[in-house]
């Protein structure tokens, strides 16, 4: 806060740090704090009560704070969003007393006026520039298995981009490099769930792009287990079995009780349909051409499991954590 106890007027209404609810402070002077982002997706939002049981202090960069649940009363909240790392006031701020960044947020689908590459790549640059300005000594990133930049889908260039950044900082680093990650209430399982409900089950493409799925808690448990590790780090991050697009949407629809017959859409007519729904409902729409397109690109790895079992967890079958809702 600067001399006289004011602080300088928001921007734009969201972007400035502020404290909700019983936010915690850090406990002593010199104490250190973390900054999360992501922390209301599926990932952060099983880290989130991990580090608060870790006895971390927490500052979450979120946009709804109320969708932190009870948490929020327990951290800190810095407002704003992937769209703002531009604001150098924003970040800042967020940055202010921070020890180590661990930075989940990504999107998978345009919001104009920002895009893919604006939000996966060039935010999480600019927020490990201002990290090592600021004095940050550890960040945390999660990418994605098979990124690089002859992939054919926007998210996986953006997040390779992000990935050679990081790889390249002077602090000490840590990639996450995930197969496609999974939790009971994901909206893609949800919306296959949905999808069992008609006569027969559609799926974009040949269904065949195979993935070693990971639940998010045991992702979540994974980051856990890295912070308490020193060094530069790179871990990918794989469920115990190979599935392909057409056995996880199976497997979803026989746990729903509602097994059908999966029928392929080709991949032209999938396009053309969700580019015109999105163009007439917008941000509403169920869909997005390139988040239809991700099921098109396997992820696996040839570790399997063995970098989550290094960090001493054992990932859960997909069937296995489905059953249980």
């Amino acid at each position: 806060m600067p001399p006289g106890g004011k602080s300088p007027p928001p921007k734009r209404g969201r972007s400035f740090y502020g404290l909700c609810g019983g936010g915690r402070f850090p406990t002593s002077i010199g104490a250190t704090m973390l900054l999360l982002t992501g922390a209301t997706g599926s990932v952060g939002s099983r880290l989130l009560p991990l580090l608060l049981k870790r006895g971390d202090d927490v500052r979450c960069l979120v946009r709804e704070p109320r969708r932190l649940g009870s948490s929020r009363v327990d951290v800190q909240i810095a407002l704003g969003d992937l769209g703002e790392m531009s604001d150098p006031y924003l970040v800042r701020q967020a940055l202010r007393g921070v020890d180590t960044v661990v930075h989940l947020a990504a999107t998978i689908r345009d919001q104009p006026p920002h895009r893919i590459e604006e939000l996966n790549g060039l935010a999480t640059v600019r927020l490990l520039r201002a990290a090592e300005r600021s004095g940050v000594k550890r960040f945390v990133f999660f990418s994605a298995l098979n990124a690089s930049e002859a992939q054919r889908t926007r998210f996986f260039r953006a997040k390779w981009l992000a990935e050679q950044a990081i790889a390249s900082s002077s602090l000490e680093t840590t990639i996450f490099a995930p197969s496609i990650v999974y939790d009971r209430s994901d909206p893609w399982i949800t919306l296959l769930r949905r999808f069992s409900f008609l006569p027969v089950l559609p799926v974009s493409g040949n269904g065949r792009a195979r993935f070693e799925p990971i639940w998010a808690n045991d992702a979540a448990r994974c980051v856990v287990s890295a912070l308490e590790r020193a060094g530069r780090q790179r871990y990918e991050l794989a469920g115990p079995e190979t599935l392909d697009y057409d056995e996880m949407s199976d497997l979803v629809s026989q746990i729903a009780g509602r097994p059908r017959r999966l029928v392929h859409v080709p991949l032209p007519i999938i396009r053309s349909s969700l580019i015109a729904m999105r163009s007439l409902f917008g941000e509403a729409v169920f869909a997005t051409w390139e988040e239809a397109e991700l099921m098109e690109v396997s992820m696996t790895s040839e570790r399997d499991k063995a970098d989550a079992e290094e960090l001493g967890v054992e990932p859960r079958r997909m069937g296995d954590v489905l059953e249980e809702d």
